[in-house]
């Protein structure tokens, strides 16, 4: 589970959350939404480490994995599967021991490992996730320096992807894709096994592939059950209640200040006026 307690940011003075919190389940897929510039990638940074707040935290449980798409686009001579393989960095760590491990015990902990992480069959993941998102196979056995920028972000997103972390933190993983591309990645998130949280202004993708929605405003979180279009029959209903509240305080309100008004000044209704003027102030 994602926890962020009591989570409270500023920069350059500006507050963008104040003890902000939520859980997110295991294996559920929520989209992050809200106003520009309220801080939907600024939280995903605090997620990640990559900030400190003023307080609170956020959280994994203990060895649990997080991960998101690197913010500098691969550029190497290595060829678009390399790049990708090495986005799971597990496997990437245990293939390197295994080169130079001598203590059997060990070695035998190296290969079980790499089964249940289904190692082995790593370069046809790898092909299948670039195949997805637009590579040929000529492209997937060339060097990412070949590339454009869009095309090279694409490798990031699938080296993301294949690295299959705990938790996987998206920024709106659509902005370099394709028709094609986009409703690719919206069955990849659907059947994703683990967390992902994923920042977007693509409705479709918030209606067909998430399960929940994280709305931050005010610099609070809340959490909506359901797809996009859901959030928003929710928050609708909810200010449709807050607003008939709202204008039943005005009406109560206004009724206390009448009857303060009229019998503030008589004595035998004094103390009525002044209960009903300390109820006018809390209002």
């Amino acid at each position: 589970m994602l926890q962020i307690n009591n989570l409270t940011f500023r920069i350059g003075g500006r507050l963008l959350l104040e003890g902000a919190s939520a859980a997110l389940p295991d294996g559920h897929k929520v989209g992050l939404v809200g106003r520009n510039g309220t801080g939907k990638s600024t939280l995903l940074k605090l997620i990640l480490g990559d900030l400190i707040p003023e307080s609170g935290s956020a959280s994994v449980p203990k060895n649990a994995r997080i991960g998101t798409v690197a913010q500098e686009a691969p550029g190497g001579s290595e060829s678009l599967l390399d790049t990708v393989m090495a986005g799971d960095k597990e496997r990437d760590a245990l293939l390197t021991e295994a080169e130079t491990a001598k203590d059997p015990h060990r070695i035998a902990e190296i290969q079980i490992r790499l089964a249940d992480i289904d190692a082995h069959s790593a370069h046809a993941r790898a092909a299948v996730i670039l195949a997805g998102l637009g590579f040929t196979e000529e492209q997937q056995n060339g060097p990412c320096s070949a590339l454009s920028g869009g095309w090279r972000m694409r490798v990031a997103l699938a080296a993301a992807l294949f690295g299959a972390p705990d938790v996987l933190l998206l920024d709106e993983p659509t902005n370099y894709l394709d028709l094609e591309g986009t409703i690719w990645l919206k069955s990849y998130i659907r059947d994703y096994p683990h967390t992902i949280l994923l920042v977007s202004h693509d409705r479709d993708l918030l209606n067909e592939a998430v399960d929940s929605i994280l709305h931050l405003d005010q610099g609070k979180l809340t959490l909506y059950v359901g797809n996009y279009d859901n959030f928003e029959r929710q928050r609708r209903e909810k200010q449709a209640l807050t607003l008939k509240l709202k204008k039943k305080q005005e009406e109560q309100r206004d009724h206390m200040q009448a009857f303060v008004d009229r019998f503030k000044a008589k004595a035998s209704k004094a103390r009525q006026a002044q209960s009903r003027m300390k109820a006018l102030a809390k209002l």
